[in-house]
């Protein structure tokens, strides 16, 4: 094997890491592929759709619906993080990546998770104006205000994340061996000959500013319960509208949150193929659920699909 290690003016310089997280995966490769390429096209169709369908409907051009695409694009993002390269990870017998590359994909993976918290704390904020200051809502929500929190959500884990690589491509590595099926920043920091103070405090402002998201969305959601429960019209718009974000929430946050704990004080005792689903679990079940539970959800867009298709054709609308 091709040594991960360049020797330059006497210091030993990391050339590519060892994805070990895909050992088990040698004995079913061939249908692990054909099955992972299927998914990665179906997330890739459902996502595509609604981006389309609210870029296309001008009756769609409306904060919350810009905010969905805008949520699915990042969905898009994320996940063409991971698949393209697991699947040409499952035909390699070496299981290496090169350095570049590994840097560049946990980049990627974590701006894509703090995007998405992000956008899910911007579309909390949309529906608690829109239902618990209805007066408000058109002049707070504008276009402008929309964008800005859109480039908030993108352009934040874009500069922060990018100082974290930054710092971690300085660091002197005394390992290759990462156990996960994709590159993850945190691991690779922990394979560092010495501990850098410096990254810590970066990294642990950066987890700050994410873990606030959640009491901010606790807070949206303690004043949307208690105004839906006054009203019936109140209710039915938060059965329509909240309860699709409460389950992307929910889906997003739970299990990621359980590998965030395990991968800083989790032992090694837990099977390889359990570690291997929930370290992909929110590029997993959130990128085809989302589009669905809203494709389902918001009347606008059923109708919106239901209208191209069948009935479009049935009665040539």
């Amino acid at each position: 094997m091709t040594s991960a290690y360049l020797i330059m003016d006497n210091v030993s310089v990391v050339r590519f890491f060892i994805l070990s997280g895909l050992n088990e995966t040698n004995e079913y490769r061939v249908t692990l592929f054909t099955f992972t390429l299927l998914y990665y096209c179906m997330i890739f169709f459902l996502n595509i759709s609604i981006i389309m369908i609210v870029i296309l409907d001008e009756n769609l051009h409306e904060p919350m619906y810009i905010l969905l695409c805008s949520f699915c694009m990042n969905g898009l993002y994320g996940t063409t993080g991971f698949y393209p390269k697991f699947l040409l990870d499952l035909f390699s017998s070496s299981h290496q990546t090169s350095y570049e590359w590994c840097l560049l994909q946990a980049f990627v993976m974590y701006s894509f998770a703090c995007c998405e918290l992000s956008i899910l704390a911007v579309m909390a904020y949309d529906r608690y104006l829109a239902i618990c200051r209805p007066l408000h809502y058109q002049s707070v929500m504008t276009k402008r205000k929309v964008s800005l929190l859109i480039c908030f959500s993108w352009f934040t884990p874009f500069a922060l994340f990018s100082i974290n690589i930054l710092l971690t491509s300085r660091l002197k590595l005394c390992g290759v061996k990462i156990d996960r099926l994709f590159c993850v920043n945190w691991v690779i920091v922990q394979l560092a000959c010495y501990k850098s103070d410096t990254k810590d405090i970066t990294a642990y402002f950066t987890l700050i500013i994410y873990f606030s998201h959640g009491p901010f969305i606790i807070w949206s959601y303690m004043h949307l319960i208690r105004t839906c429960v006054k009203s019936k019209d109140d209710r039915v718009k938060f059965m329509q509208t909240c309860v699709p974000h409460l389950i992307s929430l929910v889906m997003f946050i739970v299990v990621p949150l359980f590998d965030f704990v395990f991968m800083r004080f989790g032992s090694t005792d837990l099977p390889q193929s359990l570690q291997n689903f929930i370290s992909i679990e929110f590029v997993l079940i959130p990128p085809v659920m989302n589009p669905l539970v809203y494709g389902f959800k918001l009347t606008k867009i059923q109708n919106r699909v239901l209208g191209s298709s069948f009935f479009a054709k049935k009665y040539g609308q």
